[in-house]
């Protein structure tokens, strides 16, 4: 009589039972920059989902707070305006506050963020938030020493403030490399269109890469609390960045779908009473193209 054959068992291969060449081609093929239809489609899936956030919000009357963070040309605009662009204005909101006025200098570092803070119903997004104390105010030396001290003390208080008055914070950090932030600064040098992205500042703070490492280690251990944690968004493939963040933040908010339901246009009335005005007694913009 045969003997059987023993079924040999299906090896699962780990990443760190590889040898390394076929390891590095593992981290090579995640490392390739995603295609662009591919990232539309599935930004279009996600687009769809953040509408029904959306109408949750609404719905629900909650209070949401999304801070972008990261280093310069880092990915941030990007995927605000991935969000923003497919949401209603009115519930979804952009808000990138410019250097402070000399009356706003005087006042409690975090006043005029306060006034920006969702009502029932609204999504704040930040693009950059408080945290500039820790980070270019800090390194640039436009805060005192005393002053960066007092924010990281107070930070976490004042976020535990917001969370206990029922707004939902949530706090993204776009880590970039130092070989993709150059690529894209010589981008935006070179095009036109995107010269007004850098400025004289953006080249200083390459100078100070790592004082700028160094805060955002020491800011992290102040403020990365159980109750208002970061999340560290892997920046260098924006396209995949985008499509992270996006997903992950519709992982945190549990919310149903309340989509309103397809509207059926009426047939138009024709009314031969009206007639319009001529041409002539209008202005109207050149057609040239």
């Amino acid at each position: 009589m045969a003997k059987k054959k023993k079924k040999k068992k299906k090896e699962v291969l780990k990443e760190e039972s590889l040898p390394v060449n076929e390891l590095g081609d593992i981290h090579e093929e995640r490392r390739k920059k995603m295609k662009k239809k591919v990232y539309e489609q599935e930004l279009k899936k996600l687009a769809v989902e953040l509408v029904k956030l959306q109408e949750w919000i609404k719905y629900k009357k909650l209070k949401v707070v999304v801070i972008f963070e990261g280093r310069d040309a880092a990915g941030k605009g990007g995927v605000i305006k991935a969000i923003s662009s497919c949401m209603n204005p009115r519930i979804c909101r952009v808000v990138a506050l410019g250097v402070p006025t000399e009356k706003e200098k005087t006042q409690w570092y975090f006043q005029r963020y306060v006034s920006q803070l969702p009502s029932g119903g609204e999504m704040v997004l930040f693009d950059r938030s408080w945290y500039n104390r820790a980070g270019v105010e800090h390194v640039m030396g436009f805060c005192t020493p005393e002053e960066y001290e007092e924010f990281l003390r107070s930070c976490p208080e004042f976020e535990k403030m917001l969370i206990r008055a029922g707004i939902i914070l949530i706090k993204y950090w776009f880590s970039v490399s130092d070989e993709e932030q150059e690529k894209r600064f010589q981008d935006r040098i070179s095009d036109p269109t995107k010269r007004w992205k850098i400025s004289p500042m953006d080249i200083e703070s390459r100078n100070r890469w790592i004082e700028y490492s160094m805060a955002k280690d020491k800011m992290f251990a102040y403020t990365d609390t159980k109750q208002s944690p970061w999340y560290v968004v892997e920046a260098d493939d924006k396209r995949r960045a985008r499509l992270n963040c996006i997903s992950h933040l519709l992982s945190l908010i549990p919310y149903e779908d309340l989509t309103p339901k397809p509207l059926t246009l009426p047939e138009r009335r024709v009314d031969i009473s009206y007639v319009r005005p001529p041409k002539s007694d209008q202005t109207f913009v050149p057609e040239i193209y």
